[in-house]
């Protein structure tokens, strides 16, 4: 099993379908592929890169992933998950307005640098918008990201000083509405 973290956002609605309930609908769709999964709450972010839209709504989960999953795998499933809530990125725009957005954070210890993938995310210092609930979550964890990881992002986030992000949704609500969701077979994306 590998240790991932990824970062969660949305600031679009789809198919009828708020900000809120997307992040909740994909959270639903990786329990389906991470086992032991912890979500931080939920954060309310000024737009960081492209400041002339609205604000999102951000967070992190954090879970492992059978051997069979590398990171490669990992990131298809994450841009089906995407495509299924809404997501086009060839009609985007570079940091701007969508539906929901995974970054994969962390992969166990990998350092990977290729074309399509960046582990650990290269912007993840500069991001105080998944820093905050990776850093509200990580006590919740035993032997995650810990030593010189650990240290770098306590040590990132110091340097933020941000006030772009504030806490929106306490976590233990956010998983009741997702728990809610998956007991009442609320599960379709409405997507065909």
């Amino acid at each position: 099993m590998s240790c991932v973290v990824l970062g969660l956002g949305s600031n679009r609605s789809y198919n009828e379908m708020e900000p809120l309930e997307l992040l909740q609908k994909a959270v639903t769709e990786l329990n389906m592929i991470m086992d032991d999964t912890i979500c931080s709450s939920v954060y309310r972010t000024k737009p960081m890169y492209v400041e002339d839209q609205e604000y999102f709504y951000n967070m992190v989960l954090l879970g492992s992933v059978h051997e069979e999953f590398d990171p490669e795998k990992l990131l298809s499933q994450i841009h089906d998950i995407e495509a299924k809530l809404g997501r086009d990125r060839s009609k985007e725009l570079r940091f701007g307005p969508r539906s929901i957005d995974i970054d994969i954070e962390f992969f166990g210890d990998l350092d990977i640098h290729t074309v399509d993938l960046q582990i650990p995310h290269p912007r993840l210092h500069e991001r105080a918008f998944v820093l905050q609930p990776l850093l509200e979550i990580l006590p919740k964890t035993a032997d995650i990201l810990k030593g010189e990881k650990l240290s770098k992002i306590q040590s990132d986030y110091a340097d933020l000083k941000s006030t772009d992000v504030e806490l929106f949704m306490e976590r233990d609500v956010f998983l009741r509405q997702v728990e809610k969701e998956v007991h009442n077979g609320n599960t379709d994306t409405g997507s065909s």
